[in-house]
């Protein structure tokens, strides 16, 4: 993968500590550019720093630059809280530990156990180690890996031990996931309307023309208006035909006997998310009654209009009565059971690993989630004649 690499489809580094540990010195010399400022004052990092690079060794990341865990005050809560809430969203954190200063590692313990209770894959990076070593910065029982940012002493090291924590499945997924077979003719239908951006396809339109090229497929992009034409122009009824899910209604009746029917939200909740409680949860639309909350959550946050799916289609094909918030970005409710379900966009600007946070989170909570793709195929009606990527 090269430089362009979409941002969700990098692996998340997320560098966590105490205010003046060191941590953006390393972001640093892993990056081998000034990515964040470094200063004696503590504070100096405010919000979270992303830095999108390709890391001999690592490859395509985002290097996360946090706030000091120890932050005070009213201002400090609110950058050790934005640094925390990357814990459980990051495929890899790295605690960085000041090895000079003869200090008590309580906090670090408590991100430790926090760590380990989010399943987040870490390492320990004791910093500073030029100044030597204070005998109360070793934790038991958690290998530590010694560097130095003021002369990168141990970079090697560290890049080696973030490398052994990455998950074994990271950038092998297929968003197909074996739907289609070499030769198979496929046709992509995507609308064009106001939501379609201009001059480019949306990241899971790209990445399904992609793999069907890599995988051999003959495959064929139309619009719903011209579908019917498309199908004509084939010889024998397509394989596959892969939809918006927003035009399942009109898609559905034109579908050769034998053909299969999915959507990028569909394949999209199987690559970044829990597919089969998904689809377990879309019952759960046709329990609901009135005056019951349904959350719609957008990874993104762009500046809806009149035709967006998830603000307005979706909530017009539900029950009325019901009350519907929505959030967009990096907003979740941290207390989920006020819901009577959640319905997540596909999660394209998200990393899996922050999409499946929530799904855990839901799951956790006992909160039917689904997504919008599944939502609209349940709503339509053919849920059970959609074909799932296995």
């Amino acid at each position: 993968m090269k430089n362009n690499t979409p941002s969700s489809e990098r692996l998340h580094i997320a560098f966590v500590g105490r205010r003046n540990a060191g941590k953006s010195s390393l972001v640093n010399m892993l990056a081998g550019q000034a990515v964040s400022i470094v200063s004696d004052i503590p504070g100096t990092t405010t919000d979270p720093v992303r830095k999108a690079l390709e890391i001999p060794g690592l490859g395509p990341c985002v290097l996360l630059d946090t706030a000091g865990l120890d932050d005070d005050g009213a201002l400090g809560s609110l950058r050790s809280s934005a640094a925390n809430r990357l814990i459980p969203v990051s495929d890899v954190v790295v605690l960085v530990v000041d090895g000079s200063v003869e200090d008590g590692l309580d906090l670090e313990k408590d991100v430790i156990a926090r760590l380990k209770g989010a399943g987040t894959p870490f390492v320990v990076a004791l910093n500073k180690t030029d100044k030597g070593v204070a005998a109360k910065n070793v934790v038991t029982g958690v290998r530590t890996v010694p560097v130095s940012a003021l002369d990168g002493t141990g970079k090697d090291g560290l890049v080696k031990a973030i490398l052994d924590k990455v998950p074994q499945d990271f950038g092998s997924r297929s968003l197909l996931g074996g739907m289609v077979s070499p030769g198979d003719r496929v046709i992509l239908v995507m609308p064009q309307d106001s939501e379609a951006p201009r001059g480019r396809l949306i990241m899971p339109q790209a990445m399904a023309i992609r793999e069907l090229l890599d995988g051999g497929c003959i495959s064929l992009s139309c619009t719903p208006d011209s579908l019917k034409q498309a199908l004509e122009s084939f010889r024998e009824a397509p394989e596959l035909i892969i939809a918006d899910s927003s035009v399942f209604k009109a898609v559905a009746p034109l579908v050769p006997e034998g053909t299969k029917l999915t959507s990028f939200s569909i394949l999209m909740a199987a690559y970044k998310g829990d597919l089969d409680y998904f689809v377990k949860s879309a019952s759960a639309i046709g329990a609901l009654s009135p005056g019951d909350r349904v959350l719609i959550a957008e990874s993104c946050s762009h500046i809806p209009d009149g035709e967006d799916i998830g603000r307005v289609k979706i909530p017009s094909m539900l029950r009325p009565g019901l009350n519907i918030e929505i959030v967009s970005g990096h907003d979740f409710p941290e207390d989920l059971t006020p819901y009577s379900l959640i319905i997540h966009c596909g999660g394209c600007v998200f990393s899996r690993r922050h999409l499946m946070s929530r799904v855990e989170k839901a799951k956790h909570q006992g909160v039917p989630m689904t997504n919008y793709g599944v939502a609209l195929a349940y709503l339509t009606g053919i849920l059970g004649k959609v074909s799932l990527p296995g």
